[in-house]
């Protein structure tokens, strides 16, 4: 019997990861997910996510071997998230099987994302009508074709509809789950998390997955060093034309550079950088919202609760009590 009621991390110990494999499956993507995942550790050295690989048959077939799945489609009646990979090919249906998985899934209250293809898996199930949604630059016309009720954003690296997610190719497919371990255990775990996969520790999915344009390959326009400045002086005034001058360019020319190399505006990357660092302070220190928002750079208490909540969603306060280090409450 299924029911409506929400599943939320933490109402299983551990939170059940389900990771679905098929026919002609993007290996990659689901082997990303399961060493995100599985790195994860949480301040007292325990791993909150149990992974789960489940197939609706014992064996399937990738583009180079056969695989043979420990767990069914059984598995997904106990998982609060499930992660559906890309495809090799697309010329082929989804089972219906597997669409009716997930959606049953989703009836119950789980999180699914896609990662890169799996999107056109995602968008078969009728879930994402109506929604934003992202895959592969490269076929992201064709998901609009095939399926005229989603909004598709070819730019950006993933979206997050709440209980649905999508993701673009490759490694951004570790971004969005970096992105849901922050989401559930904040930003210290998935920092950590990112530094035991050798990743960033975030990119927004706002960020662009594909840069047309060459980089600069001289090395005064690298931003790096202009990048790593401004994350030591988050205090200052950071504002176009003050970033323009510790650069040495125009401020037009520091807004093109940062398009290029980023894919985002300097005052975008800022504000990321902002409440990436208040949530690290909201989590490992006592210091209060007024002295965090001084020191972040937000100025005033309000406007550092406002910019926090349009970034995170929950104010900062809220953020502390889910996300603090107990060793410091």
């Amino acid at each position: 019997m299924t029911t409506n009621k929400e599943i939320m991390p933490n109402e299983l110990e551990p939170h059940t990861v389900a990771i679905l494999v098929f026919d002609d499956v993007v290996m990659a993507d689901a082997t990303i997910a399961a060493e995100a995942f599985a790195r994860v550790r949480l301040r007292c050295g325990t791993s909150p996510y149990r992974v789960k690989i489940c197939a609706a048959h014992k064996t399937i077939s990738t583009q180079f071997f056969d695989l043979e799945v420990p767990h069914t489609f059984a598995s997904l009646r106990s998982a609060s998230t499930i992660i559906v990979p890309g495809l090799t090919t697309l010329d082929t249906q989804p089972c219906p099987k597997l669409l009716n998985a997930l959606r049953g899934a989703k009836h119950r209250g789980a999180r699914i994302a896609s990662i890169c293809t799996g999107a056109f898996i995602l968008a078969a199930t009728g879930l994402l009508d109506g929604l934003r949604a992202t895959t592969h630059w490269s076929v992201a016309s064709k998901l609009a074709e095939d399926y005229p009720a989603l909004d598709v954003d070819e730019d950006v690296l993933y979206v997050d509809n709440g209980k649905l997610l999508t993701s673009a190719g490759a490694i951004s497919g570790m971004d969005l789950c970096l992105h849901i371990i922050r989401k559930d255990f904040g930003a210290t775990v998935a920092a950590n998390t990112a530094r035991m996969c050798v990743m960033a520790p975030e990119r927004s999915g706002g960020q662009r997955q594909f840069i047309r344009r060459e980089m600069p390959k001289a090395n005064n326009a690298s931003l790096q060093p202009l990048l790593e400045w401004v994350e030591k002086n988050l205090r200052n005034d950071l504002s176009i034309n003050e970033l323009s001058t510790k650069a040495f360019v125009s401020p037009r020319t520091l807004h093109r550079r940062f398009m290029e190399q980023i894919g985002i505006p300097p005052a975008t990357w800022v504000l990321q950088c902002r409440v990436r660092y208040a949530q690290t302070l909201l989590e490992s220190t006592k210091l209060s919202i007024d002295q965090i928002a001084e020191d972040v750079g937000f100025g005033s208490s309000a406007n550092f609760r406002d910019q926090f909540g349009r970034q995170i969603g929950i104010n900062p306060s809220t953020y502390r009590r889910s996300f603090a280090n107990a060793s410091i409450t």
